[in-house]
């Protein structure tokens, strides 16, 4: 039989310090006797909660529940406290004003000399500051911080989320791939600043348009992303095209600044065009090029053949040929993170081409058409003598060794003088192979294994660090490439985006990492886009992050204020 105690007792304190400190502590205290009858709280449980002593003394605690949890959460709650003498966790409790707030709470039995419970403890903190943070955070993952709408990753998972949805149930669903024609022209005539404000509006004017289902996004930089969920007919897609067109053609008065932009759009339909995120995406990208290359303001629907386009094809090959010539190209860099130390150990560098003729044009389209050309051996030597350009530069402002990533075709290794022609390159720049990572695709290095091994061990010989990049989308293991003299492995973003919401692909990432450690291989993470992601890979012992969580890439003149704001940053311990 447990014994009773009187409340009473608890009105007497050993000594005026323990009556102090009980009084005078932030949390909450309260005490009952072994019937759960409320004896004695402390100053702070009469503020967080606003009942008093007298208003509680001889009741049971459930006066302060919400209803938010169920009774297996008691019945849980009680069944440790009864079987470890603690429970410790989150509930949400009510203040006697009816406000509902989260608390950590901590109960623990008191028990006697015999072993009998004669008293319950609890001790609390409102935790709703902490809960409101936490909220602001995931917000700040979530969303696009200049529009306010869903950002790259979220869109994608929620894309992804309505087209598994959708599969068994025979939904069609559209996708709008939204780009405004020359804004960076816009940008640099008005300013950052009023461009700004002109994306605020854009996305302002097509949220009129969108549905209650429909999924609005930004995408990145002037790029948007709408899903028209549960459409009947392609018609309907055209038509929000058209009004999207139509309301962004009205002038935008901005600052005193009357200003008129155009818009192309790309459009590609589920299922027909694809049936995950990443293909709906890459075949709307393609159609809007297809818009924007047949004048712009318009939309254009991707269909199977676009890409065999005899004019466009054309057209892509005479001025890649110019273009190669006169060197207008331009280099992006992202940064790669070190997850150990949060040091940026290097860069990748990114090719980039604005064609008068042709606009922007993606690397999707003129990387593939430049290997199928062999325009792909000269343009590369284009791109090493920006980015030896861009070393140079970065020496003069202090920035020494910076690693810099570069990509190599499969076809180069076919050119006897490959090796030279890389070499005097660097030499005319006065560059070290040391300061250079030379990238290869799992499919290049597997075409011919041993012509390519011999001239890669030459190159890191001569200082060069080799990877293989997209690793998993091919069809080589990691014992094979055990025959490959390398420094880095890269996982393909593919799997690294789904990591935290596929087992399959996560256990597929965790493999790869362990076993490229073991091969003395170190990890790189690309297209990395959440604080999740980063997280994960960080439990998996990943060495290297790349991706938009961290930086898009960026010229070279952003690139030195990138580092500079980094190691600010780093210092603060602001980034994880």
């Amino acid at each position: 039989m447990k014994k009773k105690q009187q409340p009473e007792q608890f009105y007497l304190y050993p000594n005026k310090l323990v009556e102090e400190v009980f009084n005078s502590t932030t949390e909450g205290i309260m005490i009952t006797d072994d019937q759960m009858h409320i004896s004695l709280v402390n100053a702070a449980f009469e503020m967080v909660t606003g009942y008093s002593l007298d208003d509680v003394r001889g009741r049971n605690p459930r006066i302060l529940q919400s209803g938010k949890q169920g009774s297996a959460f008691y019945e849980k709650m009680w069944k440790d406290i009864h079987t470890k003498g603690v429970w410790r966790g989150e509930i949400w409790n009510k203040r006697k004003n009816g406000e509902v707030y989260p608390e950590l709470l901590s109960i623990a039995s008191i028990v006697n000399s015999d072993g009998e419970v004669t008293n319950y403890f609890g001790i609390f903190s409102d935790i709703s500051r902490k809960k409101f943070i936490e909220q602001e955070l995931e917000e700040l993952t979530l969303t696009d911080q200049l529009t306010n709408l869903a950002n790259r990753s979220t869109f994608k998972e929620s894309l992804n989320e309505l087209i598994n949805l959708s599969i068994p149930n025979n939904f069609i669903h559209a996708l709008l791939f939204i780009d405004l024609d020359r804004f960076k022209h816009i940008n640099e005539t008005v300013g950052n600043e009023v461009g700004d404000l002109i994306l605020t509006e854009v996305a302002n004017r097509i949220k009129l348009i969108v549905k209650e289902n429909d999924i609005f996004a930004r995408y990145g930089g002037d790029e948007f992303l709408l899903t028209l969920s549960y459409i009947h007919h392609q018609k309907e897609a055209a038509n929000h095209a058209k009004e999207i067109i139509k309301s962004l053609n009205k002038p935008f008065y901005i600052d005193g600044n009357e200003i008129y932009i155009t818009s192309s759009i790309g459009i590609s339909i589920f299922p027909q065009d694809g049936i995950d995120a990443e293909k709906l995406i890459h075949k709307a990208d393609k159609a809007m090029y297809f818009a924007k290359q047949n004048g712009r303001n318009q939309y254009a629907f991707y269909f199977e053949d676009l890409k065999k386009d005899s004019k466009r094809l054309l057209l892509l090959e005479a001025e890649l040929r110019k273009s190669i010539q006169t060197k207008e190209f331009n280099i992006n860099y992202q940064p790669k993170i070190s997850i150990v130390n949060r040091e940026i150990i290097g860069v990748e560098a990114l090719v980039r081409w604005e064609n008068n003729k042709l606009g922007n044009v993606s690397p999707s389209e003129f990387i593939p058409f430049a290997e199928d050309t062999g325009l792909i051996i000269p343009l590369s030597e284009v791109i090493l003598e920006k980015v030896c350009l861009d070393i140079m530069e970065w020496r003069s402002k202090g920035i020494q060794h910076l690693s810099v990533s570069v990509n190599i075709a499969s076809l180069h290794f076919q050119q006897d003088d490959f090796i030279e022609r890389i070499n005097a390159i660097l030499m005319q720049y006065n560059c070290s192979p040391s300061q250079f990572e030379l990238e290869l695709t799992e499919r290049t290095v597997m075409k011919d294994a041993q012509g390519i091994v011999n001239k890669l061990i030459k190159l890191k010989n001569m200082g060069f660090k080799i990877s293989i990049d997209d690793f998993g989308t091919g069809y080589s293991s990691l014992s094979y490439i055990n025959r490959f003299p390398l420094n880095y492995l890269k996982i393909d973003s593919s799997f690294v985006q789904q990591i935290t919401s596929l087992k399959d692909k996560q256990a597929i990432v965790d493999s790869i990492i362990m076993m490229a450690h073991r091969l003395h291989l170190k990890v790189v993470a690309e297209g990395v886009e959440t604080k999740d992601q980063v997280k994960l890979l960080k439990e998996m012992d990943c060495d290297i992050i790349q991706g938009y969580y961290y930086s898009r890439p960026i010229p070279s003149s952003e690139l030195l204020d990138f580092i500079e704001l980094w190691e600010i940053l780093k210092q603060e311990r602001n980034v994880l």
